[in-house]
């Protein structure tokens, strides 16, 4: 019996199926520093102890996208390894921060299957949940991502599309226990900008740019724990280049939405998102955010923002997101819509 994994295909897949999935990980101030060493993540409610005990969280968490990162890495190599490519998130919500010592494990039920029209692939919707060592949920989320079919020959399952709320209601969104903006410190955060200051349909160029390398891209997969063939191996792809891990791309573009979304800090919902084409080591991703709704919440001084974060590469205009066809234009990398926890 062969002893070695060469992961999941289309055809092993089934809904209803729940699979566990292996190597909890603790985590540590290395995290977070690794985290900030790969991106130019500046949020000061993930920066200092200081900072977000003034906020009533007593020591910073770590970065809302740490979790998630840790969580969807534990799931590649029963969900993903032999993927064409990640599509698309719903219905996510962060339950509770997650802090040094913590240690994250993750579970994945099917819920959608639907073969492509060429036979050699489908599409695989699961539901994930990533647990802390108490066994109380971190964080939730739905994705789909295309995988090959090991059997050209294995019959088609019964299609199964499954129904996606297209935004978490901001009644549904999880504050942290504590939370308090009343006092806070803007000139701390680095802009005084709260969320009465912008305006539904407002678009924000966050002005810079980092140049992706391939060195960063591979230390971030392996971070992660992402074992996916199409990050690691050159020879997966006809075309000779390894995929930027798409978790890459949204931890730079979050990262750069600091420049004008700084008091932005915490990330609690994920109402949708596509990798919209793909990035390669060589490319320069810029980002601009759309805002697209504001609402109340019960924390005293806090607010709910929704944002639009869209990544591009050179050609990438603010603003402008699909052609007169409807597509996502070419130099459109990510579309990104989430909820984050904004001073009112």
């Amino acid at each position: 019996m062969a002893k070695t994994n060469p992961g999941r295909f289309f055809e092993d897949y089934a809904v209803g199926q729940v699979i566990p999935h292996a190597v909890p990980r603790t985590l540590s101030g290395g995290e977070r520093a690794l985290y900030h060493a790969l991106y130019p993540a500046r949020h000061a409610l993930y920066s200092s102890d200081a900072f977000a005990a003034a906020c009533g969280l007593g020591a910073a968490p770590l970065d809302d996208l740490i979790a998630f990162h840790t969580v969807f890495g534990k799931t590649v190599p029963d969900i993903s390894l032999n993927a064409v490519a990640n599509l698309g998130y719903a219905e996510g919500r962060w339950h509770r921060p997650v802090r040094p010592g913590d240690t994250l494990r993750s579970a994945s039920e099917v819920i959608g299957l639907k073969q492509n029209s060429n036979g050699k692939s489908g599409v695989v919707w699961v539901r994930t949940r990533g647990l802390d060592q108490r066994g109380e949920l971190v964080l939730d989320y739905v994705r789909w991502v295309m995988v090959r079919k090991r059997d050209l020959e294995a019959p088609a399952p019964e299609t199964v599309v499954p129904r996606l709320a297209g935004v978490v209601a901001a009644g549904d969104l999880v504050l942290p226990e504590g939370l308090d903006f009343t006092g806070y410190d803007f000139t701390l955060a680095g802009e005084p900008h709260r969320m009465a200051d912008y305006e539904i349909g407002e678009v924000i160029d966050h002005v810079d740019g980092v140049t992706v390398e391939e060195a960063e891209h591979m230390q971030a997969t392996r971070l992660w724990q992402n074992t996916a063939k199409v990050h690691f191996d050159a020879t997966f792809r006809e075309d000779g280049r390894r995929l930027i891990y798409g978790g890459h791309v949204i931890s730079l573009a979050r990262a750069l939405s600091f420049n004008g979304l700084a008091n932005a800090q915490m990330i609690v919902g994920l109402n949708g998102g596509a990798h919209a084409n793909p990035c390669f080591a060589g490319d320069t991703v810029r980002a601009w955010s759309e805002v697209l709704d504001k609402a109340e919440t019960s924390a005293p001084g806090v607010g709910a923002i929704r944002l639009r974060l869209v990544a591009v590469k050179a050609g990438g205009v603010p603003g402008e997101l699909r052609g007169e066809d409807g597509k996502y234009r070419p130099e459109v990398l990510l579309d990104l819509d989430y909820w984050a926890l904004m001073p009112v």
